[in-house]
């Protein structure tokens, strides 16, 4: 491709960065560096391709696509075939009747013609394999790396590849909503979205789990494993065809109607993409698609994941960077996600993948030669052309190395995402809980890590994710509880000090970090309430079971279990948020961190938010300092009886603000807080 002849500029906004966070001056050569490969690659797009909207919507040409009239258009990038044929039930599986014509920069192409009346030559639904005549003259049967649709038949181990083109497609009937102030994400898998040992479905989805999602006030769900992958266990994280959505819980119009009902109820969608490696499969992935190793990945040992023994793509590659771009614009607009969350970016943004590299935060770690700037380029180039096509779309960085200005805009030379997710809190929570006993938390630890991110940069807090619920680790619940959720969880039975202790720090850890750990709040479908056991796909290892890989939602509807205490503390915790956007406001003003007391208090969208994680000291006219003059009263209250407490606060009592300065604070009220107990206090005189 022509090079861009014109000097690139300096990032636009690049000092605004530095004003911003001065100590990343010695670097400013590296960020210039970094925005000018961006510009060069954007300009070179632009003048090549007609730019970056052209250049994305190459799913519509690459791939197999039928034209109005009903012909059929063909074209495929397979630099290293001889010879590239299409085959399947059209043409009785003849490989050689439909050759594709080579064209220049390893492109092939194929025009079949319509039938009598426009009758198209390949049918909906029929099976269909591109043919490669490597250069060892082998012919390989491959799917298309831009196939929308694959299925795998129970007797077989490969998936096939099958024609979507049906006569009436889905419809979307609504808007997507406009982007949220405070994100709450439900984190979701679909195949396990059930109580029963199967693989749920779309439909199933649609119509069981997105009403209860709503209910528990999350309004934004983001979907795992729905690019396909050929094996189920992998968590949808060995990817093997990046353009069709997972045939295992139905059909393509199946999920573009879970995703319309989910924005009827005004709930964002997001799309866990898996941009950072693909499943080294070769019969029904991208693998060896023209025979050799270095199609759409490098070759020879960079090519290869060590700890996950996938493929690794080359980012410097025009054609890889068509196809990943063109994936993404793909589900956006042919399935209407409002915006993806990317995973593996730490793999991404380094020549050694984050492997064995413990990330101190020193900055000198985030600049030089073993960053991939070819990677951080093409993940500006999708920022950029995400928010200049959907300026709604939201794009969300899994990154555990803390890369400073990951989200900052492109033009100040950062990578143009809109949140990171907060890894350490999880981390932390892990911590405490296995190591320390109770009398021994760190409560300036527990604020430190919670409030310890990048100024100016926007975090999804979290108390976990799937990936401590994953069979290896243990989930907070199962951690807290552990044996005793088998046999202690009923109404029926005694509440004994492990299940109390449990249930009461369960509600503590997951609305502190959902008041102080970031700009959005993310959970694990299940977690809400306790899910117990862990999650566990079926595999040899457990004999080809079902039971692990479910969610029992029966567990928190049933009124003589104790789950539906901490499902209906999640909902108000959320539903609280919805009405006073403490997500969306300033960091908290933290006045108190005890170490004694285990006493934490700060103030965050003009609410009080007070926690007493003493085992069993209760403290009776606390003083808590406060900015507001006035009369507060209590909100939230985890000891409430509907929420599995003890009810030793009455709701009814009137806190008075005191001319009474206290930790740095101008004001201060006296408070009762009984031991292992969260508050949330609002003034009166100012009411929401």
């Amino acid at each position: 491709m022509a090079a861009a002849t014109a000097p690139s500029p300096p990032a636009p906004q690049l000092l605004r960065l530095l004003e911003l966070d001065p100590y990343l001056a010695p670097f400013e050569q590296d960020f210039q560096r970094r925005y000018s490969l961006f510009y060069k690659r954007l300009k070179n797009i632009e003048e090549n391709e007609g730019g970056l909207d052209k250049f994305s919507k190459s799913y519509k040409t690459f791939g197999v696509n039928q034209f109005v009239d009903g012909g059929v258009y063909c074209k495929e990038w397979a630099p290293g075939a001889e010879a590239v044929f299409l085959t399947g039930d059209f043409n009785g599986w003849n490989p050689f009747s439909h050759p594709y014509k080579k064209m220049e920069y390893g492109k092939w192409e194929l025009f079949i013609p319509p039938g009598q009346d426009g009758y198209p030559p390949v049918p909906h639904g029929s099976k269909l394999k591109v043919v490669i005549r490597a250069q060892n003259g082998e012919l390989l049967y491959r799917i298309s790396p831009w196939a929308r649709y694959v299925v795998r038949d129970e007797d077989k181990v490969n998936y096939d590849w099958v024609h979507w083109n049906p006569p009436q497609s889905y419809i979307r009937r609504h808007p997507s909503p406009k982007r949220l102030k405070s994100l709450r994400i439900y984190e979701s898998h679909v195949g396990i979205a059930s109580p029963e040992g199967k693989i749920a479905s779309y439909k199933n989805f649609t119509y069981n789990v997105l009403p209860r999602i709503k209910d528990l006030g999350y309004n934004c769900v983001q979907l795992m494993a729905i690019m396909e992958h050929a094996y189920y266990a992998s968590f949808g994280y060995q990817v093997t065809s990046f353009f069709a959505a997972s045939s295992r819980y139905g059909t393509p119009d199946d999920l573009k109607e879970m995703i319309d009902v989910a924005h009827s109820m005004g709930i964002t969608v997001l799309l866990d993409v898996v941009h950072s490696h693909a499943s080294k499969n070769s019969e029904d992935g991208l693998n060896k698609f023209d025979g050799t190793d270095s199609c759409f990945f490098h070759s020879g040992p960079k090519g290869t994941h060590q700890l996950w023994d996938s493929r690794l793509f080359d980012y410097a590659n025009w054609e890889v960077l068509r196809f990943l771009l063109s994936n993404l614009r793909m589900w956006l607009e042919d399935y209407g996600f409002d915006g993806f969350r990317f995973d593996g970016v730490t793999s991404m943004l380094y020549h050694n993948h984050g492997i064995g590299t413990g990330f101190s935060g020193d900055y000198n770690e985030y600049f030089g030669l073993h960053v991939d700037e070819d990677a951080l380029c093409y993940l500006m180039l999708a920022n950029c052309m995400t928010n200049l096509l959907h300026p709604e779309c939201i794009t969300i960085a899994e990154d555990v190395s803390g890369m400073p200005a990951l989200c900052r805009p492109v033009v100040e030379g950062g990578g143009g995402f809109n949140y990171r997710l907060a890894m350490a809190v999880p981390d932390k929570w892990i911590q405490i809980i296995k190591e320390l006993k109770d009398e021994d938390w760190n409560m300036g630890n527990i604020v430190y890590t919670l409030t310890n991110r990048r100024y100016q940069e926007k975090y999804i807090a979290y108390a976990e994710s799937h990936d401590q619920a994953l069979v290896g680790d243990k989930t907070l619940a199962f951690r807290l509880m552990d044996a005793e959720m088998y046999t202690n969880m009923s109404v029926l039975s005694p509440l004994t000090p492990v299940i109390d202790r449990g249930i009461q720090l369960h509600k503590m850890i997951r609305l502190i970090t959902h008041a102080l750990g970031g700009d959005s709040y993310l959970n694990f479908m299940g977690n809400e309430f306790g899910h117990p056991e862990w999650l566990d796909f079926p595999r040899k290892g457990n004999n080809e079971s079902y039971h692990y890989a479910r969610r029992q939602f029966n567990l928190a509807d049933d009124h003589l279990l104790r789950y539906r205490f901490l499902n209906a503390f999640d909902r108000d915790m959320n539903k609280l948020e919805e009405r006073f956007g403490w997500l969306a406001s300033p960091p908290a003003f933290v006045s108190e961190k005890h170490e004694s007391n285990k006493v934490i208090a700060f103030e965050r969208a003009g609410l009080v938010f007070i926690f007493n994680f003493h085992p069993y000291q209760s403290y009776v006219d606390y003083r808590v300092g406060v900015e507001t003059p006035g009369k507060y009263k209590i909100l939230l209250d985890s000891d409430a009886p509907e929420y599995g407490g003890h009810q030793r606060l009455d709701h009814s009592t009137e806190y008075f603000s005191e001319e009474y300065p206290h930790n740095y604070r101008h004001k201060s009220l006296m408070v009762y807080i009984p031991s292992r107990v969260a508050i949330v206090l609002q003034n009166m005189d100012i009411l929401n």
